[in-house]
């Protein structure tokens, strides 16, 4: 149920900021934009998934099962960084003709209760420092997504995407497979020629490919997290 946010309306209108199941965490993966695979990279590895349109679109892997958030524990989320997408819960940006509008989604479980949250206006109406820091977060989210489609259409024009297979086996016995993700062919980029490297230079697209690259060796990581969960 989205409303478009304003300090008459919503004047009292908290938001939970904790991280945990409770609250809409437990996602195996969430949308991410190129600007963010430096800070990604470290933590999660980031794949690209099919977005039904014959494109593609780049996540933050979680786990490796629906509904299954490695990174949640008692305390939080156990990572540095969390992805702006993640990050700007329960908010949306919506469009009407040039302008930019800050949407709530009224039926998330993040809407405190009584005093529970955090204030998104101050007494006399102004906005408090979370909804200040809420808003940038989405504005830099908007940006990403903006630019995201150009970045896609270069890796699949150069043919730089291949779907992967990750099987698991876990203590019991049991077996499991990670599908319907597509990573980054090292080999068909160390392929390509250098005017189309220097192209790919030139866009600001070769910093991301390579964090993207590096970001796979998160995935021997987020598998030890899921067997251990599983033990």
């Amino acid at each position: 149920m989205l409303q478009l946010l304003n300090n008459i309306t919503h004047k009292d209108l908290r938001v939970i900021t904790e991280r945990g199941a409770a609250w809409g965490d437990d996602v195996m993966s969430a949308p991410v934009t190129p600007d963010e695979f430096r800070s990604l990279q470290a933590d999660y590895p980031i794949v690209f998934q099919p977005d039904g349109s014959g494109s593609f679109l780049p996540v933050a892997l979680f786990g490796l099962e629906q509904g299954e958030n490695l990174f949640l524990t008692e305390a939080g989320w156990d990572a540095d960084y969390l992805p702006l997408s993640m990050q700007r819960m329960p908010f949306s940006i919506g469009i009407a003709g040039d302008e930019l509008r800050m949407m709530v989604d009224m039926a998330s479980p993040r809407i405190g209760q009584g005093a529970q949250g955090e204030a998104l206006f101050l007494p006399h109406g102004g906005m408090s420092d979370h909804l200040e820091r809420t808003n940038s977060v989405l504005r830099t989210l908007h940006e990403g997504l903006q630019a995201m489609p150009e970045f896609v259409q270069a890796l699949t024009a150069h043919e730089l995407l291949e779907s992967f297979v990750l099987d698991v086996e876990r203590p019991d016995g049991s077996r499991g497979q990670l599908l319907g993700f597509y990573m980054i062919n090292e080999e068909r980029l160390a392929a390509l020629s250098a005017d189309t490297i220097g192209l790919l230079h030139q866009a600001d697209y070769l910093q991301p490919i390579y964090m993207a690259i590096a970001s796979l060796s998160n995935l021997a990581k987020l598998i030890r997290r899921h067997l251990a969960r599983a033990a």
